[in-house]
C-alpha cells in the first residue's frame, strides 16, 4: 500500500500542495499533520510507523516534511525498513528505497553521515585529552552553594515563580529541580 505523509509546521500553513502531490503519486491513505518537524512527538507519523507492514511504501513530497535533521531522518528510515516497508520522496528522487539504486544512494548518505558523527566524536575526545594534558578540567562550572540555598529558600516560600528564581539567582531550572527533588 502507498501511504502518504504530509506535514506543515504551524496551524496557519496549508497542506493542499503536499496532498495534491501525494494523491498524484498514488497514495491510498494520507496522514496529515500540523506540527513542527523538530518535535519528537508527531502523532500521525508515529501512527504510520506503528501500522506499516511489509511491502508498504511511505511517500513524502520532500524530505523536510519527514525530518529536520539527518540523524532523525536516518532513525525514521531505519524504523520503516525494520518493518519491511520502503520510503520514497517525490522531490528528492534519490530517496527511493523501493529500487536498488535508491537503497544504494541512501546507504551511501547514511555511511557519510555516520562517518561525520564518528569524526566529530573522535575530535571531541582528542580535544578533551589535549586539554587534560594541559591540566584543564572539562564540564560546566559548579553552581555556587550560596545561590542554590537562596533559590531553594525562594522556592520554599512559594512567593516566586521558577522564572523569577532563575533570574534572581542564576541557578538553572534543571539544577533547581535536581536540588528540589534530592531534598524530598
Amino acid at each position: 500500500m502507498n501511504i502518504g505523509y504530509a506535514r506543515v509546521s504551524t496551524e496557519e500553513q496549508n497542506l493542499d500542495r503536499q496532498i495534491d502531490i501525494l494523491k498524484q503519486a498514488g497514495c491510498n491513505r494520507i496522514y496529515e499533520e500540523k506540527v513542527s518537524g523538530i518535535k519528537k512527538e508527531r502523532t500521525e507519523l508515529n501512527k504510520i510507523l506503528d501500522q506499516i507492514r511489509t511491502g508498504d511504501v511511505i511517500i513524502i513530497a520532500d524530505l523536510t516534511r519527514l525530518s529536520r535533521s539527518v540523524k532523525d531522518l536516518f532513525s525514521i528510515v531505519e524504523q520503516i525498513e525494520e518493518k519491511g516497508a520502503n520510503i520514497k520522496s517525490i522531490k528528492e528522487s534519490w530517496v527511493d528505497t523501493t529500487t536498488a539504486q535508491g537503497k544504494l544512494m541512501f546507504t551511501i548518505f547514511a555511511g557519510i553521515s555516520q562517518f561525520e558523527r564518528d569524526l566529530i566524536s573522535q575530535r571531541t575526545i582528542e580535544g578533551l585529552n589535549a586539554a587534560r594534558a594541559r591540566g584543564k578540567k572539562g564540564g560546566r562550572p559548579k553552581t555556587n552553594d550560596k545561590d542554590i540555598k537562596l533559590a531553594l529558600k525562594m522556592y520554599n516560600s512559594k512567593n516566586y515563580s521558577i522564572t523569577e528564581i532563575r533570574k534572581a539567582t542564576g541557578v538553572s531550572k534543571t539544577t533547581l529541580y535536581r536540588y528540589i527533588n534530592s531534598n524530598k
